[in-house]
């Protein structure tokens, strides 16, 4: 939202004809598809890049013997996992409504992060118990140098790739390539600290910081899947709690439809990147149905014009006697 007041926003928009609020609305869903296309473009790249660079790296710690490449390796790989799980549900979530899933897809691609965490949360707990192993049983790391080299190349272009899949994420606001971002921002940090230990292991002789390196990844992938678990979830059982939109939402009603009609309630759900509102409003009960019709249409253009993501907009009249 730019400077200007909700108000004045508000005032602008609710006298807009009906042609330009429709033709907003198709900009919106439009966006909305090109998200979803560049969501699946972005995640293609990550599965391919991830899944090459942990096979390197698995190879590399197998060689080396060290426990942070090849937990590092074990990260990629399962971070590749996470990609497709992405994927799929970006493009379930693309799916028009049908008489199954009659509310539309949109909470697959929700769905598909849940999963995603998930699966993080058992390549953390597998991560912890080899770097705990290697912790109690150090072992001398074979050919650090190209170690690290591995490490380096590794965490500079997961990095990369990471940075250009949140940027499409915050653009769209998809809340399971968001997750898949984050986890690629820890897989490439992981991969620099795991440059670092392995580092500090053969520098300086303490071996047990290989091990070190490889908890401290399984701490990072364990912070990320509770983030994701938890926003995911909340999203899934329909809870909202931003009390902010459900304000703007009051005033703009209180200020835009007629007087003499109150808000009695306003009850919002996320399915995924579209949100939903059911309104319930006190008419005067002696109004004909034409005009309670009128009040429901003007009361879902005043709401779709200001909110565009607002997919679907419910008003439920109640009577009211004087």
């Amino acid at each position: 939202m730019d400077k200007r007041s909700s108000e004045e926003i508000s005032a602008q928009n609710s006298l807009r004809p009906e042609s330009e609020v429709a033709k907003d609305r198709s900009s919106y869903l439009r966006l909305v598809d090109e998200g979803f296309i560049a969501g699946q473009r972005i995640a293609k790249i990550s599965v391919i890049t991830l899944i090459s660079i942990g096979i390197v790296e698995l190879l590399m710690g197998h060689i080396s013997g060290s426990v942070v490449a090849t937990a590092d390796g074990v990260d990629s790989m399962s971070d590749a996992m996470i990609s497709f799980i992405v994927l799929i549900g970006l493009r379930f979530a693309r799916r028009p409504a049908d008489r199954k899933f009659q509310f539309g897809y949109h909470k697959v691609e929700t769905f598909a992060a849940l999963i995603a965490a998930i699966g993080m949360i058992v390549i953390g707990s597998f991560i912890v118990y080899h770097s705990y192993e290697g912790f109690i049983h150090p072992e001398e790391i074979k050919q650090p140098l190209l170690t690290m080299v591995v490490l380096a190349i590794a965490g500079g272009i997961s990095l990369h790739r990471a940075f250009q899949m949140r940027n499409i994420a915050n653009k769209y606001h998809l809340l399971s390539l968001k997750t898949d971002a984050k986890n690629s921002i820890k897989d490439g940090s992981a991969s620099v600290l795991g440059f670092l230990s392995v580092f500090i292991a053969t520098q300086f002789g303490f071996l047990q910081a290989d091990a070190i390196g490889g908890m401290i990844i399984a701490g990072f992938i364990f912070s990320v899947a509770y983030v994701s678990l938890k926003q995911s979830s909340l999203i899934l059982v329909d809870a909202w709690h931003n009390p902010i939109s459900v304000d703007y939402i009051k005033k703009l009603l209180e200020e835009k439809i007629e007087a003499g009609v109150n808000v009695r309630s306003i009850k919002l759900r996320q399915t995924g990147i579209v949100s939903r509102a059911e309104i319930h409003v006190e008419i005067d009960g002696n109004k004909s149905l034409t005009e309670v019709e009128m009040l429901m249409q003007n009361t879902e253009k005043v709401i779709k014009s200001n909110i565009p993501n607002m997919g679907v907009v419910l008003v439920v009249p109640h009577a009211k006697y004087k």
